[in-house]
């Protein structure tokens, strides 16, 4: 079986590297030949032969790939979001697609975390002005004990998260429209009234139509004078220029993110660098743990249909013809 590994030089250090080895004794491995994420036309020649393409997050499986790879057994997203993935197309071309385990939960909750503790104390701030020569003032912070936190989204981080935040003593909110049971201690509320109480609002909500821009102008405005907004979910959850107007007006007190709308999910630049602003470049899942774990879930995942089982984690299994053939033909 022939593997292709589309993570550039950068991605496959930080995500793919210690399970290049383990994928390369079951494979015949081919790595991204150039030193940034491929363009589909790029991909096509680049992986035109392999049988699998192991996709970095940053890579689209649009319909053009799977028309033009007619052999293509499976596409692996190495990551657990297939948002960018046409998974109608890749059935229609008889291609498996596949997703990573969700090892991210604890990594990505902590960074939330991170962020949060950052905006209520200036440590960002005051590092930068000790790293620039300036003795920085006694900024004023927020004790997290006694405060409120809100929960957009009760799924696995928001789940995570929400007990984390409730070991510090802050009293937490959630919503969800399809969770009904919470975790002891733990309070549902609708929408509205979680916007309106947490002085700290968490969007962790799935980037679906009806989630797009959940956090606009009327979110913003309906919570608390001086609340804080962390992110470490999708760009697209937030309206940045509502919150640009936001954090103009003093109504929003702090911003901190992991995401945003510029590549690779990262913060856009506008956002990221204004003052006051906490803001890392798509961190939530950067630990040796969880990229190993992801990384392990792809050779798992072409292993599986070496021995003739269907990968685990597989999204369209009812549609792999190509893998089918591929095993007959054995």
């Amino acid at each position: 079986m022939r593997v292709f590994v589309t993570h550039n030089p950068e991605d496959l250090s930080a995500y793919y590297g210690r399970a290049l080895p383990q994928l390369e004794a079951i494979a015949d491995v081919v790595i991204n030949p150039l030193d940034r994420d491929l363009t589909t036309p790029e991909l096509l020649d680049a992986a035109a032969g392999c049988d699998v393409i192991v996709a970095h997050r940053a890579t689209p499986g649009e319909p053009t790939l799977f028309a033009n790879m007619s052999n293509l057994l499976a596409f692996l997203r190495c990551a657990v979001d297939i948002s960018t993935i046409d998974v109608g197309a890749a059935s229609a071309a008889g291609v498996l697609v596949g997703q990573a385990d969700k090892s991210f939960v604890a990594s990505t909750a902590e960074l939330a975390l991170a962020l949060l503790m950052d905006t209520a104390r200036s440590v960002s701030a005051s590092t930068l002005d000790y790293h620039n020569g300036v003795e920085p003032p006694q900024r004023s912070g927020r004790q997290l004990r006694g405060q409120t936190a809100g929960v957009i989204g009760y799924g696995a981080i928001g789940s995570y998260l929400a007990d984390l935040l409730s070991s510090l003593g802050m009293h937490v909110l959630v919503t969800d429209p399809v969770v009904t049971d919470v975790a002891h201690g733990i309070e549902r509320v609708e929408l509205a009234e979680l916007l309106g109480r947490a002085d700290a609002v968490f969007p962790l909500a799935p980037a679906i139509p009806e989630t797009h821009h959940l956090i606009g102008t009327n979110a913003l405005a309906a919570m608390k004078p001086g609340a804080t907004l962390i992110n470490v979910s999708r760009g697209e959850l937030l309206d940045e220029d509502a919150v640009h107007a936001a954090l103009d007006s003093g109504h929003l007190g702090a911003l901190g993110i992991d995401v945003g709308m510029a590549s690779d999910q990262r913060p856009s630049l506008h956002l990221a660098s204004r003052p006051g602003v906490v803001a890392t470049p798509h961190l939530g899942g950067l630990t040796p743990e969880n990229a190993d774990a992801q990384a392990a879930s792809s050779v798992e995942q072409v292993a599986a249909m070496l021995t003739g089982e269907m990968p685990p984690r597989s999204v369209n299994a009812h549609a792999a013809t190509n893998l089918s053939n591929w095993w007959a033909q054995r």
